[in-house]
């Protein structure tokens, strides 16, 4: 697979997303999950997503036993954000409040490395911007993992444009990691143009609209009991049945294409820069091999044209309230 770049760090073109292979999207298989990240390195789809909230805990774990052995042939992402001191591995009601101080920082990266096996981070995200911390504050410790050698780079998850231009002012960004889809094109508005005025790279993560792009749903029904999406308002009563005619539109254009839904969704998200690099997330093997595919799938300017002229607008919020309170700030 080919190659991008987010700043200074070179990546696979496109990305593996792990959290569902240990939270929020239902039942898990560990034993797949653990052979879907090894398939990944066979097809060159060697940058890894992960974070300590996934689990929480549990997912770094997972991605550490996976790569082990093979750690030098993947490029490995992780977040911090939440405290973590009394958390149970599996446990989201022990997971601490945000914190983004630099004792914080420094004391999360530790953990991380412990669970992932490893002794340095290829890219290290703060998960949330925490608004009770100056986000100078912030990176100047995330700098220093930097200067120690156990961060290679560093970045922001949906983080608003003047925040990143401050971070950035502080010690180099790599990557800015916002929600981005044919349904999630907010970060067009701001954000998507602050990272390439200032040289960062963005990584699109759900750029499969949490599956309902791929085509993965008919009805709401389908969705497991515990499952983060029965709580989506996208995925929700009317907001779904009105979606469902994004998604056949998506069905359509694919099926004339020769493709999946799936894979015409990742490359459109391929196909608005090379500076973008999507992170689709799969706990199957199966589903991988499919969004690798996506790389080879060219999209002509009357494709890309014809996407923004017949698709709906999306209906419903990307996350409920308390959620989108968390993102672009």
């Amino acid at each position: 697979m080919n190659q991008r770049r987010l700043r200074n760090l070179d990546v696979s073109a496109i990305g593996l997303g792990c959290m569902g292979m240990s939270a929020f999207y239902g039942t898990t298989d560990e034993d797949e999950s653990i052979r879907t990240i090894q398939r990944a390195r066979e097809l060159g789809v060697t940058f890894l997503d992960t974070a300590q909230l996934y689990g929480p805990l549990t997912n770094e774990m997972l991605v550490g036993r996976a790569i082990q052995g093979h750690r030098e042939d993947y490029v490995i992402a992780t977040k911090f954000n939440r405290r973590m001191d009394h958390a149970v591995p599996g446990d989201m009601s022990t997971v601490g409040p945000q914190d983004g101080s630099p004792e914080h920082v420094r004391s999360s990266i530790e953990g991380s490395l412990q669970r992932l096996g490893t002794d340095y981070v290829d890219l290290y995200y703060q998960h949330r911007v925490d608004p009770n911390v100056p986000i100078e504050e912030t990176v100047g410790a995330m700098a220093e993992l930097v200067s120690k050698g156990t961060v290679r780079h560093i970045g922001l998850s949906e983080a608003a444009a003047e925040t990143i231009r401050r971070a950035n002012a502080v010690h180099p960004i790599a990557a800015v990691q916002t929600e981005y889809s044919l349904w999630t094109r907010d970060p067009e508005d701001s954000v998507l143009p602050t990272c390439r005025a200032l040289g960062i790279g963005f990584v699109a993560y759900s750029p499969l609209g949490r599956g309902f792009l791929a085509g993965r749903f008919s009805s709401a029904d389908e969705i497991e009991a515990g499952d983060f999406r029965s709580s989506n308002p996208r995925f929700q009563g009317e907001n779904f049945t009105a979606n469902l005619r994004l998604a056949e539109v998506v069905k359509e254009i694919a099926a004339e294409k020769g493709v999946t839904p799936a894979q015409l969704a990742i490359a459109w998200v391929l196909a608005q820069g090379e500076d973008i690099v999507p992170i689709p997330g799969t706990k199957r093997r199966s589903y991988l091999e499919q969004n690798a595919g996506a790389a080879d799938v060219e999209l002509t300017s009357a494709d890309l044209a014809r996407l923004d002229r017949e698709l709906p607008a999306v209906i419903g919020e990307r996350y409920d309230a308390a959620g989108m309170a968390s993102v672009n700030r």
